[in-house]
Formats: C-alpha cells, structure tokens, sequence
C-alpha cells in the first residue's frame, strides 16, 4: 500500500506539473507572439521616418542601398523598403528579398518561414516590411517550456521522498497492526489491540478480533465435547466390556463361552473404534496447536517406553541432543506419534524393529520393515478407513488422525514406500514448518 499510494501520488503530481508546464507554455506563446509583434511595429515605425529622410535625401536618385552594420551580428529581425511597385530602395545589412513578397503590404503577414510587418508612408509611396525568422519564435518558445520542466527534474525524486515518508508515518499504526497479526503464534487466538488505527481500519480490527473470539470460542466447545463424549462413551463400554468378561467366566456352557468371546471383541473393538472416532474429532477439531511452546522430546519418550514395555525390543529411538520446541499441542502430539507407532507395529515385519528418530529441527521419522505399498495405495491411505492389502486388525484411521493433526498444525505428512534407504517398508515423516516451529 506505501509503495502504491507513494508512486500514485507522485506519478499524479509529474502529470498534473506536466498538464501545468503545457498550458504555461501555450500561455507564454500567446504572450510572447504578442510582444514579438509589438517589436515589430516598434521596429518599422522607427526605422520608417529615417528611411524616408534618407531617401528624400539622396542626390543619386532611388538606388538601392544597404544600411551599413557597425560589426557584425545575427539579426533576428531584418527589413527592406521599397516603393509601391515593388523597387528596392534600402535594405539591413543581412535582409534576403526573397524572403518578401513581390509587391509590399501593410500590416501583419506570415510566410512558411517568417511573420512580416509592413507600413506606408508619403502617401503610400514609400514601404518599410519587417521580418521576424519565426524559428526564432519557436526556439524562444521551446526555452520557455523547457526552462518550465527544468525543475520537474528535481521535484520527482523530492515529491517521492516526501509522500513516501507522509505515507509510511500515516499507516505507521496500520503497518503495527499487520506485524502484531503476522508475529503472533498459530495458536494464539488472543485479541488484537486496534485502538490507535485509523477510522477507515477500525472496522477491520473489530472484524479481526470478533473472528477470533468465535474461534476461541468453537475450539473451546468442540474440546469441551470431545472430552465429554469420551467420557461418556468409555465409562459404558468399558462397564459392558467387564460385564462381558465377568459372564464369560460364569457360564460352563463351551458354546455360550464362545459366544460370549465374540461379544466381548466386538465390545473392544468398538472401544478401540471410539477412541479413534474421538482422537480424528479432535484432531480435525482445529486443536492441533497451542499459545505456548512445549518440548516434543519427553513426549515421544515417555510414548516410545510405553510400547516398548507392551513389545519388548521392537522399538529403536534415536533423540536429538537439544529439545525441540513447538507450538504443536503436547496431546495431538502424543495422539498422531501413537498413531504412527501404532500403524509400524500393526503393519510391519515382526522380525525387524519400528526405527523412531527426531532431528533438531523437529522432523520426525517413524519407518519400519515389510512388503512394500502399490503407489496406488499410498495415496489412499490419508482417507478415513482406507487401508492397505494387509491381514492386520485396525480400524483404517491411524494415518488419517496423524495427516489431520499435521495439516492443523501447520505441518507436512510424507508417506513413503519403501523407507528411505531400504528396498522394502513402509516410513512416515513428519516435517516442522516455519510457524509450527
């Protein structure tokens, strides 16, 4: 906008000194062509008496003569005078004739290259004719004009400097307000102080801020419910589940037992079904971020020993020397980081470790070994309940809750196939972005 409103303004400024510089300078003609006439006149009424006394003085007749020049010097305006037929009977010193008409005239006339003035005297017996060059109008006019444009030179580059520092100091709270917007973290949902803007801005920072209390207002609600639901729906399925159990241990009959088993998987896979239903709610709930920084590394350490205490030795860890701080919420984290363990353990070789490792940058990795995904497949897998030609048990939402928290935290989901270095496998990599670092 500075730099719009700075060149706006200025490139206005030229043009409306141009349109100025234009209209002086037809102006100035009229003016001048109105003073060279005057000089013209001026001219033939004082060098007409002289020449008539010379002429009625001469002892040789009517000869011409050429009146001599003191030294010599560009005239600019030169004469002739003749009698009423056209006889030469004296002429300036640098005067062409044929620059004249044949006969002479009174009063103003022009020629492709010169204004003449003409005047009478001793009964219109006698003529004097001045000529004017009108080059010489011209070249006065164009000095004028040019002496009018000479100062646009300068005043460009001042004009620019001052609309651009009037500009800059006008938007100065303009220009706050934007960097107060673009310094803040994609978690913070905080109010933006608008008080000192302009009139024509204030709407836009009341608009800005009731946005954003909507928005605090939603993710408010929406974890509010999702806490609530997972609540209220794993207290009963888990009261289902033990009854379940507690039955199975009751009955004698191997058909009812049987029977009961089935109810009793189908209770924990619906259990485990709700947890993921809950966990993607979340994740595409727009809680993906927080408002303070928080170190990814305890985190996926306390998660990795929670696996490797469920399948010993199936996990390899390597960590960064430093933390990694991120404005990515320590929960989402810790959902999409199980998710993709989850998914490595479920889907790869039994016979090779899930190798886990984050950078100092923040980019998590999670690959493991086995069978090697069609292209076709891997692009299906960020879809809810998509999964790939596998025997495993899983529900199809594990790479689907994992992509959502990325994409709300601002971060980039790789799925690969094969791993990175290998010939075979499976591998997910998480990378950081600029504002969810």
């Amino acid at each position: 906008m500075q730099k719009r409103l700075s060149v706006g303004l200025t490139l206005g400024v030229s043009l409306l000194w141009l349109l100025g510089v234009a209209a002086s300078g037809l102006v100035a003609q009229h003016e001048m062509n109105e003073v060279f006439d005057s000089a013209l006149q001026e001219t033939a009424q004082r060098i007409l008496p002289l020449a008539v006394t010379d002429i009625l003085n001469r002892e040789n007749g009517t000869g011409n003569q050429t009146a001599p020049a003191l030294k010599d010097h560009d005239e600019y305006l030169t004469y002739l005078v003749r009698d009423e037929k056209g006889n030469l009977l004296l002429q300036s010193h640098d005067a062409d004739p044929g620059v004249f008409g044949k006969l002479p005239e009174e009063g103003f006339s022009n020629t492709p290259t010169h204004r003449i003035y003409g005047a009478s005297a001793v009964s219109d017996t006698i003529y004097i004719e001045v000529a004017e060059p009108l080059a010489h109008r011209r070249e006065s006019a164009l000095e004028a004009g040019v002496a009018l444009l000479m100062p646009l030179i300068v005043l460009i580059p001042i004009t620019l400097m001052g609309v651009w520092w009037i500009v800059r100091l006008s938007l100065r709270e303009v220009v706050e307000f934007r960097e107060s917007i673009e310094s803040r973290g994609v978690g913070d949902l905080s109010s933006v102080e608008g008080r000192r803007l302009p009139t024509e801005f204030e709407p836009i920072a009341v608009a800005v801020n009731r946005l954003l209390e909507r928005l605090q207002r939603a993710l408010e609600t929406e974890r509010s419910f999702t806490a609530n639901s997972a609540h209220e729906l794993r207290t009963p399925l888990a009261t289902a589940l033990a009854k379940a159990q507690r039955l199975k241990t009751q009955v004698q009959s191997d058909q009812l037992k049987s029977n009961v088993a089935e109810i009793e998987e189908a209770l924990r896979s619906l259990s485990q079904l709700s947890g993921k239903l809950l966990e993607l709610a979340k994740a595409e709930g727009g809680g993906a971020t927080s408002q303070t920084r928080h170190n990814l590394v305890p985190i996926l350490t306390m998660i990795v020993g929670d696996f490797e205490s469920q399948t010993p030795g199936r996990i390899s860890l390597t960590l960064p020397e430093r933390d990694v701080n991120s404005f990515l919420d320590p929960d989402a984290f810790a959902i999409l980081v199980r998710n993709l363990i989850e998914n490595a353990l479920r889907h790869g070789s039994p016979k090779e470790p899930v190798e886990v490792s984050m950078t100092e940058d923040g980019t998590l990795r999670v690959s493991n070994g086995g069978d090697i995904v069609p292209p076709e497949q891997l692009v299906l897998l960020r879809n809810r309940f998509a999964r790939s030609k596998t025997d495993a048990a899983g529900s199809g939402l594990g790479l689907a809750i994992a992509d959502a928290i990325a994409k709300g935290a601002g971060m980039t989901l790789h799925l690969r196939s094969p791993a990175t270095g290998r010939q075979d496998g499976f591998e997910a990599e998480l990378t950081n972005s600029k504002e969810a670092k």
